[in-house]
């Protein structure tokens, strides 16, 4: 299969301005609705993942802990959208369902010559100490079409911060169904780290994803919240969309249903952080 082809730059957006056009976000969430032609349901701040079995047992789960205080039941709201120099900036408002914990992401857009630049600063609010985050990072939603990975990271098959000793660092090739792990209780799987750029891909084009200088990537056809609702792989479905997380990182997997909890330094904690990456439309296979 020939590699897809980026387009040119001035191509993906389709404006005079230097500037990304405001046309492009959606004015009541700030989210970003299209890259050229491609459909997307634009990035914003994630924090959930579906637990796994070793969230989930042993002594004080941590999964108990992200539920009691609505880690998956987040609230967004859009602050504002205003622009600096060129660039398009989109300030929001995250917070857990069940506490008045909060976190800030501010997202600033920039067209460049290689695509269209998103830098996302993150910062906590509140007292963040003693909580240990699921997943810190971005989610997105692309168009169900899109059935193929091709990326530069770990692989070829999943890697955690705790778990990837045999992953190698190598373009790799996956569909996006073979992206999955099926394990027998439904649950957080399938993450690729320490990814340069990854190109997603279908029949009628696609996505790059260059990140500055890596992200963690995930691609399914369900989101965590179905994945978390699933009790058995036959009750996960492909919907309308294929679901992208672009992480900075994601808390240790450890093994506490049978053995020790993930060691501390692989603890994922609250804190400031800037996530950088790069969007390029690709034309057909």
């Amino acid at each position: 299969m020939a590699p897809a082809r980026a387009r040119r730059a001035p191509a993906l957006f389709g404006y005079v301005l230097s500037r990304p056009d405001p046309g492009l976000f959606d004015s009541r969430t700030g989210r970003l609705t299209r890259i050229g032609d491609l459909s997307v349901v634009g990035p914003r701040l994630d924090l959930w993942r579906a637990p796994i079995d070793n969230d989930r047992l042993g002594h004080n789960p941590v999964a108990d802990t992200w539920r009691n205080i609505g880690l998956d039941r987040l609230h967004y709201r859009l602050l504002g959208i205003d622009t600096d120099g060129d660039a398009m900036v989109v300030r929001t408002r995250v917070a857990p369902a069940a506490t008045d914990l909060s976190m800030y992401a501010t997202y600033r857009w920039e067209d460049t010559e290689d695509g269209l630049r998103l830098t996302a600063d993150i910062e906590p609010e509140g007292d963040w100490q003693d909580v240990l985050l699921p997943r810190l990072g971005l989610r997105m939603a692309l168009p169900a079409w899109i059935d193929h990975a091709t990326w530069y990271g770990l692989g070829p098959e999943e890697a955690y911060p705790d778990s990837g000793l045999a992953a190698r660092l190598a373009r790799h090739d996956r569909t996006v169904d073979a992206l999955q792990t099926p394990y027998v209780f439904p649950q957080e799987n399938g993450s690729r780290a320490d990814v340069r750029w990854a190109r997603l891909t279908g029949p009628h084009g696609g996505l790059l994803v260059s990140g500055a200088p890596t992200y963690h990537l995930t691609a399914r056809r369900w989101t965590s919240e179905d994945l978390d609702a699933a009790r058995h792989t036959d009750e996960l479905r492909p919907g309308t969309a294929v679901h992208v997380n672009l992480d900075l990182a994601q808390h240790g997997l450890g093994s506490a249903a049978c053995g020790p909890r993930v060691l501390p330094e692989h603890h994922l904690t609250a804190r400031q952080a800037t996530l950088a990456v790069t969007f390029r439309e690709l034309s057909g296979r």
